[in-house]
């Protein structure tokens, strides 16, 4: 493995802090979800899930497609006959395939995407694509990855579309710094301003992977240096790394101090002084302060206890802590990455107790105890916890909600304000009922 570029020398924090590892049932939605976002981001791809009709339904139903649109995903259904074993799968999937290209010449890169049931049945999509992709090089390319729900949390369908990128990314030893992580258009766009107002060494490159279409995949080499948008991105940064690029160690760019860190830690290992970042970030971190300062009362003080769901929940509990005084009453994360968390960790308050994995009915004891403030949590957990009183926040909005970066500080705080101004407009007192 490719040495670490360091940030700085990291304070205690919960660098060493004991966690708790719960396995036992558990409550996520599965890979296929990361379609939702990726299907936007990637404006040439099309992505054909290869599952049963709940797959479908899942998707369509998360997607909002609107009735008019014509949607780049789809369902290639596995029904009885295929699960039997009755039907040539790959057949069937060469066929459906085909006619999707024919109809949709715009294609350039086609997903093939795993789910449950074709992973039960053995389905080797992997030969699947390089057949399909043979074939229809190089108008298209095929690719593969697994969106299935067994063992994983949904954001890890991202990690598995971008590591199955990584193989295809032209080689390279020119200079540059890639950005990893599907990020909405308006902050890829802020960072891109950002990066590019750093004064990079000449000839320096910066690329974001996933790109927004098929011919402008970044290369990767020796001379890449990259940056974690995302903390869900273990098995892209080993395969980048594979490829000889060199991580970047940094927080993650959320709220003002994470975003100052990540742009500080990209400069340093430039060879960009702290001085030039804090002059390229002033009115933008001038703005977020601001903004930040009208919902610091609101918030601060406030108890968080966040449930296992998306990976987020670190760099965010860090960011509601640090600055907006939040108090962290646990911290909850489906897997925890030492190595990719480790900046992160060392910001948290000492004593934060942290615990990895879910068993849910024991962290739902802990939390009825705990009675937080705020309660973030999926969407099965949400109405249950309401009625028993706990102000809750989905923490699915903190998925497809841009959170990343200075300007959209203040948008993640409002996340969690908003909660607390609804239950503040509920909370009057009930009138006693008249005498029978």
């Amino acid at each position: 493995m490719n040495t670490v570029i360091p940030l700085h020398p990291q304070s205690a924090g919960c660098s060493t802090a004991p966690v708790i590892r719960e396995r036992g049932q558990h409550e996520v939605f599965c890979g296929l979800t990361g379609i939702v976002w990726l299907h936007r981001k990637i404006q040439d791809a099309f992505f054909l899930v290869v599952g049963s009709r709940t797959c479908a339904h899942l998707i369509q139903s998360a997607a909002g497609v609107m009735i008019f649109a014509e949607p780049r995903f789809a369902t290639a259904i596995l029904d009885e006959r295929d699960l039997a074993g009755l039907a040539d799968a790959n057949d069937e999937l060469d066929r459906v395939v085909t006619r999707l290209l024919e109809r949709r010449p715009d294609i350039k890169t086609l997903f093939l995407v795993g789910s449950c049931p074709s992973e039960v049945i053995k389905l080797d999509l992997s030969r699947a694509a390089e057949r399909l992709s043979t074939q229809f090089l190089p108008r298209v390319r095929v690719l593969n990855y697994s969106g299935s729900g067994i063992e994983t949390t949904f954001t890890q369908g991202e990690d598995a579309c971008l590591a199955s990128l990584v193989p295809v990314m032209k080689a390279s030893p020119e200079p540059q710094l890639l950005v990893v992580g599907a990020l909405p258009d308006i902050v890829e766009d802020q960072f891109a301003r950002l990066l590019g107002r750093l004064g990079l060494p000449a000839g320096t490159t910066i690329g974001f992977l996933p790109a927004r279409r098929s011919d402008a995949l970044p290369a990767v080499g020796p001379g890449t240096l990259f940056l974690l948008a995302q903390p869900f991105l273990g098995d892209t940064a080993r395969a980048l790394e594979a490829r000889g690029a060199t991580r970047i160690a940094a927080p993650f760019p959320i709220g003002v101090e994470g975003t100052t860190a990540w742009l500080t830690a990209a400069a340093a290992a430039f060879g960009v002084g702290a001085e030039v970042v804090e002059r390229v970030t002033a009115s933008a971190r001038e703005r977020a302060a601001v903004a930040l300062g009208r919902l610091r009362e609101a918030l601060g003080g406030q108890r968080m206890f966040f449930f296992p769901d998306s990976q987020l929940e670190i760099p965010i509990a860090r960011f509601l802590s640090r600055e907006l005084g939040a108090e962290l009453v646990e911290v909850g994360t489906p897997f925890l990455h030492r190595e990719l968390m480790a900046e992160e960790l060392a910001l948290l308050p000492a004593g934060t107790r942290l615990s990895e994995g879910q068993d849910v009915e024991q962290q739902l004891d802990r939390c009825r105890a705990d009675r937080p403030d705020i309660t973030v949590c999926g969407l099965g957990l949400a109405n249950p916890l309401e009625a028993e009183g706990l102000t809750t926040k989905w923490a699915i909005e903190l998925v497809f909600t841009p959170i990343h970066g200075y300007e959209q500080a203040a948008d993640l705080a409002e996340l969690f304000a908003r909660p607390l101004r609804r239950k503040a407009l509920l909370a009057p007192s009930t009138p006693a009922r008249a005498a029978a």
